[in-house]
Order: structure tokens, then C-alpha cells, then sequence
């Protein structure tokens, strides 16, 4: 286990297995979380690459950035003894973006003992909101396995 975080996972989670970071499918995606906090995780995402056959970032694309934030804020609000785990997603596509970053903002909206749900709001870079997300997530008190 590495005791540097990736720039898609929260550091100092229980049964994180860092060791990995090179190998999920955020870091293969260019997600790259720029801001945390438990109030409030920023993440961007290159729409190049991320396409779907229409030239269009892929809405599962979309789903991948807001899981990733949400569930990084969920694991922040969780606690270094506790983990989040994704429970539901649900995505809306406003419009399409063809070109340049996305950038995720996820908030709470509910953070309890059993589980916390975000809104994710996605961007394209003119600031335009692309996606609509919500993401509940189950709080445990220990990793999956363990």
C-alpha cells in the first residue's frame, strides 16, 4: 500500500488498496480531483477519449466523474473508521459536450449515520451544466472483505 493518495482516491481510507490506482477506471478516464473537502469535492475529466459513437462525451462517462466525486465526499464525511459505498445513481443529461474538460461539484445534501447522498452538478467549460446527478451512498464500519 502507498502511502501517497492518487489524485481520484481520498487518502487515508481503511482497505484502500492504493497499490491499484494505475489499474481504476477514473485514472483511465483523466479524472483528476482538484478539491477536497467534506463540504464540498471538485473533479475534472477530459472529454477527449471519453466519447461515445456520436462524438459526444458518453453519458456513462458523466456517471463515472459523479460517482468518483460523490463517493470521494462521502468517504471524507464518512470518516477515517468508516467506508462509503455507492448505493444508488441517477444522472440527467442536459446537453452535450463535444470538446475540452468537464468539471464535477459535489455537495451534500443529506450526510447521516447509514448513509449521505450528493448532487453532482457537471460543467462543460463555459460553465454550462451538462449533467445533473445525485448518488447515495451506504456508510460501513468496515471495508468490504475485511
Amino acid at each position: 500500500m502507498s502511502s501517497t493518495p492518487a489524485s481520484n482516491v481520498p487518502p487515508n481510507l481503511p482497505g484502500v488498496r492504493y497499490d491499484l490506482v494505475d489499474q481504476l477506471l477514473p485514472t483511465k478516464m483523466g479524472i483528476e480531483i482538484t478539491e477536497w473537502d467534506p463540504k464540498r469535492v471538485v473533479g475534472t475529466m477530459p472529454v477527449a477519449g471519453n466519447l461515445q459513437p456520436y462524438g459526444l462525451l458518453h453519458g456513462g462517462a458523466n456517471a463515472t466523474l459523479a460517482e468518483t466525486i460523490g463517493s470521494a465526499a462521502a468517504a471524507l464525511n464518512a470518516g477515517t473508521e468508516r467506508v462509503a459505498l455507492g448505493l444508488e445513481l441517477s444522472c440527467t443529461h442536459h446537453r452535450a459536450a463535444k470538446s475540452g474538460i468537464v468539471t464535477g461539484v459535489a455537495t451534500p445534501l443529506h450526510v447521516g449515520r447509514s448513509t449521505s447522498t450528493f448532487e453532482i452538478v457537471i460543467t462543460d467549460d463555459e460553465g454550462r451544466r451538462t449533467c445533473t446527478a445525485r448518488l447515495t451512498c451506504i456508510v460501513r464500519e468496515r471495508p468490504p472483505g475485511s
